[in-house]
């Protein structure tokens, strides 16, 4: 028996893969397609383990894929690979219809045909788990109740549109063709190996580097922050037990307007790493904090209800903020030369081009 992931070296699901084999000894078939935020480096601990059978590849490439189902004979497939970033979404949408969208598409073809090939007791063993985002209900207002899994959709950019589509096609599949299907709807992740364009990596880079910390408009958006670890034990959970057909979210509990966790990652960076240990004439680096224009369309809250998940699946997060935001800093201090390594011009140029110099 074996398991398929897709973007399993992007930062959950190499997380997740990590996770998986320390909790089983099922092996992994790893396709990804090792674009900007893909990163082998990820799962460096995994080599020369045969557990883990990495595969570049795109999700759209049906020749690969159905060479890979019929080869390996996977019980489950867990699709984590998508384009996720909204700044990129606003600037060149036309990835995220093709990944998003496309690439979903282009899947659950290969995965519906292989389905209907497996004999009676392994298909109703089979499970096909979508991993897809909050940001598909859209935004919520201060005092609205958090999301639960009957919210419509109300996606805001082109990335929550592409998933949004991409959770259609998968209910879609379901019901049309009885494909045993799951969808998990997380809130902001956070964690170790998370690529440095987003907030919390962003932050705690710019700020050894003594570079300016920059917060969209008020910095009062609110966030469900889940610790990536938390998000990894959901899935594998779903994936045990979830009912076919249904949809679980997954949050963290713990909301966080980006102004209050920017102010927390640079209070324990004081603590950690001084300025002055990283030849800083700082005395604190919330002195670095720079308000910059707000991005097009951006939500201002998202919250995620998830007593279903809790309810019907006996799960509930461990990590609590606190301890989760600490843990990740100690982390991304002590691997440095990973952050090295991923932070490319090319990378540079992104955030130069989207936050200013």
């Amino acid at each position: 028996m074996s398991i398929l992931v897709t973007g399993g070296a992007g930062f959950i699901g190499a997380n997740f893969v990590l996770d998986w084999l320390v909790h089983h000894d099922e092996p992994i078939i790893n396709l990804d397609k090792l674009t900007y935020a893909g990163n082998l480096e990820n799962l460096a601990s995994l080599e020369g383990d045969a557990r883990h059978i990495f595969v570049r590849g795109d999700i759209s490439d049906t020749i690969l894929v159905d060479q890979l189902l019929h080869e390996h004979r996977p019980r489950a497939i867990i699709n984590f690979a998508a384009e996720s970033h909204v700044d990129r979404s606003i600037h060149g949408p036309g990835d995220f219809i093709q990944t998003n969208i496309v690439g979903t598409f282009h899947l659950l073809e290969s995965v519906r045909a292989y389905w209907d090939g497996l004999e009676s007791e392994f298909q109703q063993l089979f499970r096909f788990l979508h991993v897809s985002t909050d940001e598909v209900y859209g935004s919520l207002g201060k005092d609205d109740p958090a999301f639960s899994e009957i919210n419509r959709y109300e996606p805001n950019s082109p990335y929550s549109a592409s998933k949004a589509a991409s959770d259609h096609l998968v209910r879609a599949y379901h019901h049309t063709y009885g494909l045993p299907v799951l969808t998990t709807n997380c809130s902001n992740n956070y964690g170790p190996y998370h690529f440095p364009e987003k907030l919390i990596p962003l932050i705690i880079h710019n700020a050894l580097a003594g570079k300016s910390l920059p917060i969209y408009g008020d910095g009062q958006q609110i966030r469900d922050w889940l610790y990536v670890k938390d998000h990894c034990s959901a899935i594998r959970r779903v994936l045990e037990a979830g009912r076919v057909g249904e949809t679980y979210n997954v949050g963290g509990t713990n909301e966080k307007t980006n102004l209050d966790v920017v102010h927390t990652l640079c209070d324990i960076l004081d603590e950690l790493a001084p300025p002055a240990t990283c030849n800083l004439s700082l005395t604190s680096y919330r002195s670095l904090i720079t308000f910059v224009k707000d991005r097009p369309g951006h939500d201002r809250r998202y919250a995620m209800d998830t007593s279903k998940l809790e309810r019907e699946l006996g799960w509930r997060p461990r990590e609590t903020f606190e301890a989760g935001i600490r843990k990740t800093v100690v982390w991304y201090l002590a691997n440095q030369n990973w952050v090295t390594n991923v932070t490319s011009g090319a990378y540079r140029d992104w955030v130069s081009r989207h936050y200013g110099a």
